[in-house]
């Protein structure tokens, strides 16, 4: 069975309504993200920090997979299916998708501040402070904040290695370390860009670009790739 990995990122989720904040200045109640999403800042304002994320969350609960992540699981129909995600909501997994890794973390995830091993669901929306793990320690989410390391960039790469067909889905291809998964391609192997900004990809070969909304687009090229394997 060939695999298929996809690198999708925020507007895969936008048409779900969730916001992407590049698109919106970067800021949040006037704040620039890197203010409420940092080590720095939640070392020095962590109710800010945790305010910001339970607002992401609680709308995350609010809000439903689109056509976009449904159509990707039909892809599981007659390929093994990959999808690498920058996004920290869990909409490839409520559509169905049954291999979703994600680099940045994940939203509805806290961890401990003194044991990042200490990793707890919440199903719930808010994380207060006072809220702490076995240890004893305050909760944090379980989020890659900017200036952090991205700890499953070496297992994506890996995965991407081994692509049969490569697909990157509503992300500027401008954030790094996940936009520079494509060049872990091989040069022959199909590869599709899927975004309404999308462009080519200097050095890339083998590559269609489809400039369109994931929810409109995938649905067609799903369609095509099943027809063909």
């Amino acid at each position: 069975m060939k695999r298929i990995v996809i690198l999708t990122g925020a507007g895969m989720s936008a048409e779900s309504g969730i916001s992407t904040f590049r698109d919106s200045n970067g800021l949040w109640q006037n704040h620039r993200i890197e203010e409420v999403a940092s080590p720095e800042a939640w070392a020095l304002h962590p109710e800010r920090v945790l305010e910001f994320y339970n607002q992401r969350r609680k709308q995350l609960f609010e809000v439903k997979p689109n056509t976009g992540h449904f159509a990707l699981v039909r892809l599981e129909k007659k390929y093994n299916v990959q999808i690498v995600t920058q996004n920290v909501d869990d909409l490839h997994e409520r559509a169905g998708s049954s291999h979703v890794l994600h680099l940045h973390g994940e939203l509805k995830k806290a961890r401990s501040t003194i044991d990042p091993k200490l990793i707890y669901e919440l199903n719930h929306w808010e994380l207060k402070l006072g809220d702490k793990c076995e240890k004893g320690s305050q909760l944090r989410p379980h989020i890659v904040w900017f200036g952090e390391a991205v700890p499953m960039i070496e297992k994506a790469a890996e995965i991407t290695k081994s692509a049969d067909i490569f697909m990157v889905v509503g992300t500027s291809m401008v954030v790094y370390p996940a936009a520079g998964l494509i060049h872990y391609v091989e040069r022959k192997t199909p590869k599709y860009y899927v975004d309404p900004k999308a462009f080519t990809v200097h050095g890339i070969t083998n590559l269609e670009v489809i400039r369109e909304k994931a929810g409109k687009a995938l649905p067609h090229l799903v369609d095509r790739l099943l027809n063909n394997s």
